[in-house]
């Protein structure tokens, strides 16, 4: 069984997809991070990127079976869900995981609220592939295939969100968004979820500058993310989630910033590959 490990970006976007001219070279649509593990495939957040992950899988010969994380269910990391076309072909297997949905009736619940008149116009009955719905409590470690183990965390965001750290084949990568840092002390268990990993995925949404104006809306700076990867002993950070407010000139400028603080950070690009 092989072993390796790689990561693709199909949108790193947040809040609402921003196609356009000015968003060209770092991409408009919202988060869906796929992560291979040897002949495993897990799919971090179902944002408007799982449609293009759907489009490119359906040209691959042989049935797909892939596990699908959600960090919380605000519509940027839902919307692409009913676009997925793996999930209406026969013979597919699709497993949702989400970690925050308890309260609210739990995961399946919750698509089915989306994926419903009169909000769309079929029902998730329609989907032809084989779905199941998994609900956990953050804090639990997921075992979603063999060898590949899922530690989880909560994340301070309004209604709550899971941040992620997958480990497979001596190698680790965390998945962090949305969650708001903060000016004080970083949650011990977060700093544990990004402790020695690979690289480290996080919510950089907005600069220390324009913080103030958003404090309680459960997102991070890319200055508090180099904080957390120099804490936590982070190999390599990929700042992800950006604000569709920032344009392609705004994001390179954050680029040069961030790689100055910290040698090797990189502004996340929708179509970046990562082998780890």
């Amino acid at each position: 069984m092989s072993t390796t490990m790689s990561v693709r970006f199909w949108g790193v976007r947040g809040s609402i997809p921003c196609p356009g001219p000015n968003t060209v070279r770092y991409g408009g649509n919202t988060s869906c991070v796929e992560v291979k593990c040897g002949d495993h495939r897990l799919v971090f957040d179902a944002g408007s990127g799982l449609r293009m992950l759907g489009l490119a899988l359906a040209d691959e010969p042989g049935p797909v079976d892939i596990d699908l994380f959600l960090s919380h269910c605000h519509i940027d990391h839902l919307i692409g869900l009913p676009f997925f076309v793996p999930a209406f072909v026969t013979g597919n297997r699709l497993r949702l995981w989400a970690g925050n949905l308890k309260a609210a009736g739990g995961v399946q619940e919750t698509v089915r609220k989306l994926v419903s008149y009169p909000l769309f116009p079929i029902e998730i009955e329609a989907a032809q592939g084989k779905i199941e719905f998994n609900d956990f409590t953050p804090g639990d470690v997921l075992t979603p295939r063999p060898n590949i183990n899922v530690m989880t965390t909560a994340l301070n965001h309004p209604g709550g969100a899971t941040g992620y750290r997958v480990e497979f084949g001596g190698r680790a990568m965390a998945y962090i968004t949305d969650t708001e840092l903060g000016a004080d002390a970083i949650d011990p268990a977060l700093l544990e979820l990004a402790r020695d990993a690979s690289i480290v995925i996080i919510d950089t949404t907005y600069t220390d500058e324009e913080l103030p104006e958003h404090v309680g809306w459960g997102h991070s700076s890319w200055q508090q993310a180099v904080r957390l990867a120099n804490e936590a002993g982070v190999g390599k950070l990929y700042l992800f989630h950006h604000d569709p407010e920032h344009d392609d000139d705004e994001m390179d400028r954050i680029a040069a910033a961030a790689a100055k603080a910290r040698s090797g950070t990189v502004v996340a690009k929708e179509g970046l590959s990562i082998e780890i």
